[in-house]
């Protein structure tokens, strides 16, 4: 397996794995849920089903647009090692601000899903709408900076099938996300779900970054050489041990 397809793969899934944090991410795991669905007539298995089915779709479409570019790339058939080192160098970018490193605001992108179309339409219609809005990415709260790296190691690929499967990977996280709200048949079960998704939004945002540091790592590694991928690491970490000195001295007393 191509390295980039490897890391186009890993940062979706995590990318995919940190939007269950996002405001639009929560308010699914209460808006679809066995107890809500029932409120509506409708049965959960079937409106999730759809929500996944949307979700797939949403990420085929983020892949099938960036696999126009990934063909373009193939086309003009860069170096593995020019390929390696933009992506690297990209993956450092957004890692940095996942960490806090360049003091960009996260979520980006502040949109929800309209939930008028819970009261307006058939669950089929809304859970569909809904999966494939949170299926492509930046169509809602963007959590990660990593769905842009995301997007662009599957342009760097050049292979537009290997683009397609990362954007569908990405849905298909994403999709299956609305499955951890099945035990959600009562208001004590459902705060109970959002209780555990609390105590691990931390951890979800250190595994996005973990995924975008690694890949920076060993893609500046392989395309510009070892030492620059362990200097590159160094900088990052030199830069978040900095940004975080800043904030402890500005921080008021």
């Amino acid at each position: 397996m191509d390295v980039i397809v490897f890391f186009g793969l890993l940062v979706a899934t995590t990318s995919a794995v940190r939007g269950v944090w996002s405001p639009c991410g929560l308010s699914m795991l209460s808006s679809i849920t066995p107890m809500a669905e029932a409120g509506r007539g409708n049965r959960f298995g079937r409106t999730a089903s759809w929500f996944l089915v949307g979700a797939v779709f949403g990420g085929v479409s983020l892949g099938l647009i960036a696999s126009l570019a990934a063909g373009a790339v193939g086309v003009i058939d860069p170096s593995d090692s020019v390929r390696w080192a933009i992506a690297g160098v990209l993956a450092l970018c957004t890692a940095g601000i996942d960490l806090g490193v360049f003091r960009v605001e996260l979520p980006i992108f502040k949109r929800q899903v309209n939930d008028a179309w819970l009261r307006r339409y058939r669950s089929w219609v809304y859970g569909a709408g809904f999966g494939w809005q949170i299926g492509f990415g930046v169509a809602t709260y963007i959590m990660t900076a990593g769905v842009f790296l995301t997007i662009v190691l599957a342009v760097l690929t050049a292979n537009p099938v290997a683009a397609v499967a990362i954007g569908a990977t990405f849905g298909v996280v994403r999709g299956t996300a609305v499955f951890i709200g099945r035990s959600a048949t009562t208001p004590g079960a459902l705060g109970a779900i959002h209780a555990r998704l609390d105590a691990r939004s931390e951890a979800s945002r250190l595994a996005a970054a973990g995924s975008q540091v690694l890949a920076a790592t060993v893609l500046v590694g392989l395309g510009i050489g070892p030492v620059a991928g362990v200097v590159a690491l160094g900088a990052l970490a030199g830069a978040l041990v900095w940004q975080r000195g800043q904030v402890r001295t500005t921080a008021p007393a």
